[in-house]
């Protein structure tokens, strides 16, 4: 159930209110982990794994009853504002336009009494918050412009140029360092609240970054670029059953052999503070570690990719050696091999199974994924953000395939097919397992946050106020009792 989910009157969910309704629900209910899609900033296609900053946090997620409460609002500043949004969609173009000069207010208040710790908190992130704030009011000053069309001194991040616009845009670099502040305070009394229901939350990292972001503006080192600054190949995923002209990501791949040259420092910084922002951490596209597919630069599909070698284990035994064991969470789906296989077993950490690939028949490896082939160590799932809701699967799926599954799972109408299908995931012995809010609400199609390489129609799914019922979750907490998961 990721932040932008969450029922709330101001467009999208917020760390604020909604958020702690929710963690009040999932407690009653007797759930100990709260999983959240990356928190953060979206930019291209609205997707929390297209961001402008590994580090920085989204301020669309900034409680605005909570900057009122403290004084940096007034309400007549947000309440009646138009988000222009269904209840259950969120209107990103909106948000855009009407949500930043409400926090500009904010900020100008924060600027004329700032706490003490404010101060305290930038030079804490400088390493991040100082290029992620330069970058971000540089991007306003272009009309949103991509870094690499900006003009070359300041492409180059030449000494100069970046002198003369931390002194032409001091005030708006001010801003987003205030915007970071005040998503990271929220955030930690959010933690605080949930963790104090007995909760852990689970983060995630995305393997790649996207081009366009102060990452990659700001260490072009670390990554597969030519002498221009352009990626000479990009990421994304096969042509398999499911898709006949593969997952064109555009990501731009990472320098292996620089980065082993320094003992994998960029990732033992990122896990390392994604591991103190979350509880546990999944690692995204794990399968990328042991080898990437790599797409040439311009092409408008993915059929023409290369599988190459990546850092294998050896990167996480650095980062391990630099930064001590982590509570992680391997997703390795995708294509696996042996050596993916490999990897994961030499990691030691759990890795993912998704009910819904067992049944389908354009997947030959589904038997792995059914629940009586599952082991302990791993963490089983319904199905993911990139899965359709199990009402809308069942809808969609082969007439065969969804009769193999209704058989297996003894799925009937009657009940819903989607409590049958979490029963079987519940009965498993999987460690932990989770399920999407939408399965838990049995919604369809209309609900599904992803539809991978489609964009304009995803990350949109907001749950409707009070659809998180005391019933619900007594019936859910029912089922924790009888599977011996509370």
């Amino acid at each position: 159930m990721h932040l932008s989910s969450l029922p709330s009157p101001h467009g999208i969910g917020s760390m604020g209110e909604p958020a702690r309704r929710f963690a009040d629900f999932l407690k009653q209910a007797g759930q100990s982990y709260w999983q959240l899609l990356p928190v953060c900033p979206t930019s291209y296609g609205d997707s929390p794994y297209q961001s402008f900053s590994t580090y920085a946090g989204n301020p669309y997620f900034i409680d605005l009853d909570e900057l009122e409460e403290e004084g940096y609002l007034k309400r007549e500043e947000y309440e009646k504002t138009d988000w222009e949004c269904e209840p259950d969609k969120i209107n990103y173009g909106a948000l855009y336009e009407k949500r930043y000069p409400v926090l500009k207010k904010a900020a100008e208040r924060f600027r004329a009494d700032s706490p003490g710790d404010y101060e305290t908190f930038c030079r804490g992130n400088a390493r991040w918050l100082d290029d992620y704030a330069c970058f971000m009011a540089l991007k306003d000053a272009h009309g949103g412009a991509p870094w690499y069309n900006w003009e070359p001194p300041l492409r180059n991040r030449e000494e100069q140029a970046l002198k003369e616009a931390a002194a032409r845009y001091g005030d708006q670099i001010e801003f987003w360092k205030i915007c970071q502040y005040l998503f990271f305070r929220q955030w930690k009394a959010l933690r605080e609240y949930v963790n104090g229901r007995g909760i852990r939350i689970i983060g995630d990292l995305p393997i790649y970054v996207s081009l366009d972001s102060v990452d990659v503006w700001a260490h072009p080192e670390l990554f597969q670029l030519d002498e221009n600054k352009v990626p000479r190949e990009v990421s994304g995923c096969p042509p398999d059953g499911f898709s006949a002209d593969g997952q064109l990501w555009g990501n731009p791949l990472f320098d292996w052999e620089y980065m082993a040259g320094d003992g994998y420092s960029w990732w033992a910084d990122r896990i390392g503070y994604l591991c103190r922002v979350y509880d546990v951490l999944r690692i995204d596209h794990f399968r990328g570690f042991d080898s990437y597919y790599a797409i040439p630069y311009g092409r408008k599909d993915a059929r023409e990719g290369r599988w190459r070698e990546g850092p294998g284990i050896e990167l996480f035994r650095a980062v391990e050696e630099k930064i001590g064991r982590q509570p992680i969470i391997a997703e390795d789906l995708g294509y696996l091999t042996d050596s993916v296989r490999k990897l994961l077993a030499d990691s030691g950490f759990p890795g993912m199974k998704v009910m819904e690939f067992a049944f389908d028949s354009r997947d030959g490896s589904g038997s792995e994924y059914l629940p009586h082939n599952f082991i302990r160590h791993c963490v089983a799932y319904t199905g993911t953000h990139d899965n359709d809701t199990i009402l809308g699967w069942a809808s969609a799926v082969s007439p065969e395939d969804f009769r193999r599954a209704a058989a297996y799972l003894r799925l009937t109408r009657e009940e819903g097919y989607h409590w049958g299908m979490m029963r079987a995931l519940w009965a498993s012995v999987a460690d932990l397992t989770i399920i999407q809010a939408q399965d838990l609400l049995g919604l369809g199609s209309e609900a599904r946050m992803n539809t991978p390489s489609t964009v304009g129609t995803n990350w949109l799914w907001r749950a409707l106020p009070g659809s998180f019922t005391e019933e619900l979750a007594g019936r859910l907490r029912h089922e924790m009792e009888i599977y011996e998961r509370l």
